[in-house]
Protein backbone atom coordinates (compact mmCIF):
# COMPACT_ATOMS: atom_id res chain seq x y z
CA UNK A 1 0.00 0.00 0.00
CA UNK A 2 1.31 3.43 -0.91
CA UNK A 3 1.00 6.12 1.75
CA UNK A 4 1.06 9.82 0.92
CA UNK A 5 1.11 12.75 3.32
CA UNK A 6 0.74 16.53 3.11
CA UNK A 7 0.78 19.04 5.92
CA UNK A 8 -1.73 21.87 6.15
CA UNK A 9 -1.43 24.39 8.98
CA UNK A 10 -4.32 26.35 10.43
CA UNK A 11 -2.65 28.58 13.01
CA UNK A 12 -4.37 30.68 15.62
CA UNK A 13 -2.43 33.56 17.12
CA UNK A 14 -4.02 34.76 20.33
CA UNK A 15 -3.53 38.31 21.46
CA UNK A 16 -5.07 40.75 23.86
CA UNK A 17 -4.87 44.45 24.55
CA UNK A 18 -5.01 45.27 28.23
CA UNK A 19 -5.49 48.87 29.28
CA UNK A 20 -2.80 50.15 31.63
CA UNK A 21 -5.44 50.91 34.26
CA UNK A 22 -6.32 47.21 34.46
CA UNK A 23 -2.68 46.20 34.72
CA UNK A 24 -2.34 48.50 37.72
CA UNK A 25 -5.36 46.84 39.39
CA UNK A 26 -4.15 44.18 41.86
CA UNK A 27 -7.39 42.23 41.43
CA UNK A 28 -7.02 41.91 37.66
CA UNK A 29 -5.91 38.44 36.51
CA UNK A 30 -3.61 38.98 33.54
CA UNK A 31 -3.93 35.43 32.24
CA UNK A 32 -7.74 35.21 32.43
CA UNK A 33 -8.07 35.80 28.70
CA UNK A 34 -5.94 32.70 28.00
CA UNK A 35 -8.03 30.67 30.44
CA UNK A 36 -11.13 31.82 28.56
CA UNK A 37 -9.60 30.62 25.27
CA UNK A 38 -8.69 27.22 26.74
CA UNK A 39 -12.02 26.56 28.46
CA UNK A 40 -14.66 28.41 26.45
CA UNK A 41 -13.41 28.84 22.88
CA UNK A 42 -10.84 26.18 21.95
CA UNK A 43 -12.96 23.10 22.83
CA UNK A 44 -15.78 24.35 20.61
CA UNK A 45 -13.43 25.09 17.73
CA UNK A 46 -11.94 21.60 17.95
CA UNK A 47 -15.38 19.96 18.15
CA UNK A 48 -16.51 21.90 15.08
CA UNK A 49 -13.41 20.88 13.12
CA UNK A 50 -13.93 17.20 13.97
CA UNK A 51 -17.65 17.36 13.18
CA UNK A 52 -16.92 18.84 9.77
CA UNK A 53 -14.12 16.41 8.91
CA UNK A 54 -15.93 13.30 10.09
CA UNK A 55 -19.12 14.35 8.32
CA UNK A 56 -17.69 13.55 4.90
CA UNK A 57 -17.90 9.87 3.88
CA UNK A 58 -14.54 8.18 3.34
CA UNK A 59 -12.68 10.59 5.61
CA UNK A 60 -11.71 10.18 9.25
CA UNK A 61 -9.95 12.40 11.78
CA UNK A 62 -7.97 11.74 14.93
CA UNK A 63 -5.57 13.56 17.22
CA UNK A 64 -1.87 12.68 16.97
CA UNK A 65 0.29 13.44 19.99
CA UNK A 66 3.87 14.35 19.15
CA UNK A 67 4.83 15.25 22.70
CA UNK A 68 3.94 18.93 22.39
CA UNK A 69 1.65 20.36 25.05
CA UNK A 70 -1.98 20.62 23.89
CA UNK A 71 -1.86 24.17 25.22
CA UNK A 72 0.49 24.94 22.32
CA UNK A 73 -0.50 22.53 19.55
CA UNK A 74 -3.12 19.99 18.60
CA UNK A 75 -2.31 17.95 15.53
CA UNK A 76 -5.27 16.43 13.73
CA UNK A 77 -4.56 13.62 11.26
CA UNK A 78 -7.16 13.55 8.51
CA UNK A 79 -7.25 10.29 6.56
CA UNK A 80 -8.94 9.49 3.27
CA UNK A 81 -9.58 5.77 2.91
CA UNK A 82 -9.87 4.01 -0.44
CA UNK A 83 -10.78 0.43 -1.21
CA UNK A 84 -11.88 -2.00 1.50
CA UNK A 85 -11.23 0.65 4.19
CA UNK A 86 -13.63 3.03 2.45
CA UNK A 87 -16.97 3.08 4.30
CA UNK A 88 -18.63 3.69 0.91
CA UNK A 89 -17.59 0.18 -0.16
CA UNK A 90 -14.78 0.58 -2.68
CA UNK A 91 -12.29 -2.19 -3.46
CA UNK A 92 -8.59 -2.51 -2.74
CA UNK A 93 -6.20 -2.13 -5.66
CA UNK A 94 -2.93 -2.93 -3.91
CA UNK A 95 -0.94 -6.17 -3.55
CA UNK A 96 -1.84 -6.58 0.15
CA UNK A 97 -5.53 -6.97 -0.65
CA UNK A 98 -4.97 -9.83 -3.15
Amino acid sequence: MDRREKTFVLRFTLETRIPRSLLEDDEFEEESWLDEWETALKPGVIRAVFASLRGVPGWSARVRNRGISPLDEIEIVVTRRFGADDPDGGTEDDDEAQ
